[in-house]
């Protein structure tokens, strides 16, 4: 995104914008300072950011919106927090907190910097002379901040990857899958949740494509790995993935500041570390985020004494769907025994090993031919299908057939990816 001009940052246009609702109002109303030709006097108590107080200056007309916002995760950023919370100790917050301070905060958005200029962290400025946008400019406001993956992914930038086919064929806005409620926080409640996937998955293929779900259409992917896999283990292409980040010192500023140790183009589908109710897959493309032990060092020793809780091949949704992908070219992409398409312990690093167990994949899909000649699980069964199913057929009780040696990987989890239920 191309920086603005002074003078474009910061001029009003001044036929259109006194016609609309906000321009109707005074500017000293929302910016405070003093109504005088004197540009000194004038700019006396100014309130540069007037939306950075919402209840005070926009609540009167958008009280619903403003109340949701107060605990949405743009304003709170409580996606960073659990993540850190979880990592680190109560002893370590007050650090912590500096840090965040001084790297972090600046990804805070007011209802400003998505209606009526660009966020403060690209450079600020106003989007078209202080009008008030509805709907936010994609790519001066949606991806002025969520660019490096996100918005190079879906837009195609990523030189060789194709864009999102939404954006491509469509040309769909971010707000035509992210709805009032994933940007502003859901009306009505007044609990902030925990990250971006801790709820219900919305936006969800499925609610646009109803003929994908399981039971929609006659393809027998859909059919035979609708609940198995996220739709992006099919129809995502390579994205970017970050290493560690670790505190710089400018040599301008003298000032800490962090930077990434390393990005590049992966692929790799894991295990669900974060399988839910609302998200059962088993498989979900991962991608590595940018942390380590020693990210946040320069504040204090020690300050994530429990980096292993996490994953650091985090559950991922990439902004570059495809219809036709290499993967889902054939059966035997995932089904062939190339584990170049998994996220196997090889590909993850010795000191991350313990923190990814949940993610890496341990026994790769069979073969197509070992699936279609799976017994069937008798209808008699129904109820103890995904319950324990080696409970029984390991040690061979109850007359039930013993697992072969070559089963000795899988799980009750995945038994039923090949021994389907009689009808």
């Amino acid at each position: 995104m191309a920086p603005l001009e002074p003078w474009e940052k910061v001029l009003v246009n001044n036929e259109k914008f006194p016609q609309s609702a906000h321009g109707k109002k005074a500017c000293i109303d929302c910016h405070g300072g003093v109504q005088s030709s004197n540009k000194e006097t004038a700019h006396q108590g100014l309130i540069i950011s007037p939306s950075a107080q919402p209840q005070k200056f926009c609540a009167d007309c958008h009280a619903n919106q403003v109340n949701a916002y107060l605990f949405s995760l743009h304003a709170t950023q409580q996606g960073y927090w659990t993540a850190i919370d979880m990592r680190s100790m109560p002893e370590n917050h007050a650090a912590l907190e500096k840090m965040f301070g001084n790297h972090c905060a600046t990804c805070h958005t007011t209802c400003g910097e998505c209606h009526v200029s660009q966020p403060s962290n690209v450079g600020g400025g106003l989007f078209n002379g202080h009008l008030f946008e509805k709907t936010p400019p994609m790519t001066r406001s949606c991806t002025a901040c969520h660019g490096s993956r996100v918005g190079n992914e879906f837009l195609g930038k990523n030189e060789g990857i194709p864009g999102d086919v939404h954006f491509r064929e469509a040309r769909m806005n971010c707000v035509k899958c992210h709805t009032e409620t994933n940007l502003h926080g859901d009306q009505g409640t007044t609990t902030t949740p925990a990250n971006r996937y801790a709820n219900a998955e919305t936006p969800k293929c499925v609610d646009c494509h109803p003929n994908v779900a399981p039971g929609g259409d006659e393809n027998p992917m859909h059919q035979s790995h609708g609940n198995i896999l996220s739709c992006e283990v099919c129809h995502s292409v390579t994205y970017t993935s970050c290493d560690g980040c670790h505190v710089a010192i400018s040599d301008k500023s003298k000032k800490p500041f962090y930077e990434t140790q390393d990005t590049y183009s992966t692929f790799l589908i894991g295990r669900n570390p974060i399988r839910s109710a609302d998200r059962p897959y088993q498989y979900v493309t991962v991608r590595h985020i940018p942390i380590d032990a020693d990210s946040y060092s320069y504040y204090g020793k020690n300050l994530l004494p429990n980096f292993n809780t996490l994953p650091t091949w985090a559950y991922a949704t990439p902004h570059n769907i495809q219809l036709n992908t290499p993967q889902n070219a054939s059966c035997d992409k995932c089904h062939g025994g190339d584990s170049s398409l998994f996220l196997t312990a090889d590909k993850v690093k010795p000191e991350e090993l313990e923190a990814n167990a949940s993610v890496i994949v341990e026994t790769l899909p069979p073969p197509i031919e070992k699936i279609l000649k799976a017994s069937s699980i008798p209808a008699d069964h129904v109820e103890h299908v995904s319950n324990s199913c080696t409970a029984c057929h390991t040690p061979g009780i109850r007359n039930a057939p013993v697992s072969p040696p070559d089963h000795a990987n899988y799980t009750d989890t995945n038994c039923e990816s090949c021994h389907k239920l009689l009808k």
